[in-house]
């Protein structure tokens, strides 16, 4: 486990290279959920890839927001909580990636490009759906990933037309508590 306050790394691995990296701050990690914080200007390391460039290749470092990530190893989505830099909350946002690897010094995961934003009063949109088509058509996923990524959506909503998500013990975490 990692310890409150340490700087890991946050890796993208695609088929088996690290493809982007980039510093995290771990918020709690109890073994089962690894919550880490994102700040602004979190500087991007890009390394050469057989792949290609990394489609963020053109930013140097986080944008202007604060995220909240919350990961757990079985889970084929991060949760991310995201603020405006005053610590204003903005949205919570599901991003379907692999289920986190722990490695020294860090997790590795990957994204998969399909995203579910779900706004302060509950209303959900889908983001970047066509993404998940893109990635498979250039290679970088199969096309069993993507039902993959299918079923965990739909498992997602589920979750949630259900209320029962198992990243609400952090509604009411702000940026200011770390």
């Amino acid at each position: 486990m990692f310890a409150p306050g340490e700087v890991i790394s946050r890796r993208e691995v695609l088929h088996g290279d690290l493809w982007l990296s980039a510093p995290v701050t771990v918020v709690a990690d109890d073994g089962e959920v690894l919550a880490t914080r994102c700040d602004p200007g979190a500087p991007f390391h890009f390394p050469e890839h057989p792949f290609g460039p990394h489609p963020w290749r053109a930013h140097r470092q986080w944008g202007g927001s604060i995220v909240l990530h919350l990961s757990r190893a079985d889970t084929a989505y991060g949760v991310w909580k995201f603020f405006e830099t005053d610590g204003t909350f903005r949205y919570w946002y599901l991003n379907f990636e692999p289920p986190i690897v722990r490695v020294d010094g860090g997790f590795e995961t990957d994204d998969y490009g399909l995203d579910l934003i779900i706004w302060p009063d509950g209303r959900r949109e889908w983001k970047d759906v066509e993404d998940l088509h893109h990635q498979r058509a250039e290679g970088r996923i199969t096309a069993e990933t993507v039902g993959e990524v299918l079923a965990t959506a739909a498992y997602v909503v589920d979750l949630l037309d259900r209320d029962e998500r198992w990243w609400s013990d952090w509604d009411d975490w702000t940026p200011a508590q770390t």
